[in-house]
């Protein structure tokens, strides 16, 4: 078993992607200066002796560098993040700061040190509004956000290091959900939305007529693609979507939740914005072939977890 750090490992994949490191044997050094993060995502992590957790900015120079010369990881999954669309289109600076200048502090502190491994937070948003689905790693690459062009400018940065010895994976997110997700984040999916909703007994309200779809995977699975990348023998590098490749429509999400909420109001439907994607859909086929990986939680199963443990 293996030193891992993870960086923003206060977050909602950051702490579960831990967990599963923990219970796999790993010892995890954990990165986050809680900017989005929570320290009670962490409990059951800092429970374990082979957990430690720094406060700390992986963007400040210096900071990474030091840790991973004194911790001396095999790999480091790099999920911190400035993790809102709305807020890289507001503060671009601050989007180039958090999101590209920390991952070339990531790059540099890995290649100084020797580490073997990085496992890289990228996003499906790199892709932007790709219509030809299912979308395939070699869709042409058209993020409409700072934030999109940040994860694509990243995922450059990283894998120049493979002609250095380091193995590079980025993982593509696509619609990841499950315990843990903040709804008050202005990056937050519709599930943790709608769950927010139905917990309080309000009616959920749908754009448009609630047949567009997504990709939806459980962090379950995006949690266990991080710690295969990052500990299983014989990875290669290069980037994956991560998904489930089955479109689940937002009807199909809102019949779930009514049947544990009977007594909620049916969804309120309106106009359809602007710019709203209607349809996105994964093709997992890659991950598949160099990880191994197969998403394995459906949908309907991780949605009443979310409903039953929160």
């Amino acid at each position: 078993m293996g030193n891992i750090l993870v960086t923003g490992a206060a977050g909602f994949i950051g702490s579960h992607t831990t967990d599963q490191l923990l219970a796999a044997g790993h010892e995890v050094l954990g990165v986050d200066n809680f900017r989005t993060g929570h320290r009670r995502n962490l409990n059951a992590a800092l429970r374990s002796a082979a957990f430690r957790l720094v406060e700390a900015d992986v963007a400040e120079p210096g900071v990474l560098a030091a840790l991973v010369a004194g911790f001396r990881p095999e790999a480091i999954i790099h999920l911190a993040a400035l993790v809102s669309v709305q807020e890289s289109i507001q503060d671009p600076a601050l989007n180039q700061r958090l999101n590209v200048r920390a991952t070339e502090l990531v790059a540099a502190a890995a290649e100084a040190q020797g580490v073997a491994r990085i496992v890289f937070a990228s996003s499906a948003a790199i892709y932007g509004d790709a219509t030809a689905l299912p979308i395939e790693e070699e869709a042409p690459k058209q993020p409409i956000s700072p934030y999109g062009e940040a994860k694509l400018v990243s995922e450059g940065i990283l894998l120049k290091t493979t002609g250095r010895g380091v193995t590079v994976r980025c993982h593509r997110y696509f619609n990841v959900f499950g315990p843990r997700q903040d709804p008050a984040s202005p990056y937050s999916g519709v599930i943790s939305i709608f769950d927010r909703r139905y917990r309080e007994g309000k009616a959920v309200t749908i754009y448009g007529d609630g047949q567009q779809t997504r990709d939806f995977i459980s962090v379950h699975d995006v949690a266990r693609a991080n710690v295969i990348a990052a500990t299983q023998p014989g990875i290669v590098s290069g980037a994956a979507n991560i998904c489930t490749g089955r479109a689940t429509s937002l009807r199909d999400i809102v019949a779930v939740f009514a049947a544990h909420y009977p007594a909620v109001s049916p969804p309120l439907y309106t106009e359809s914005r602007p710019g709203d994607i209607i349809h996105s859909l994964g093709k997992p086929a890659r991950a598949r072939e160099q990880l191994g990986f197969v998403a394995q939680v459906p949908v309907a199963v991780a949605l009443g977890e979310l409903i039953e443990t929160q």
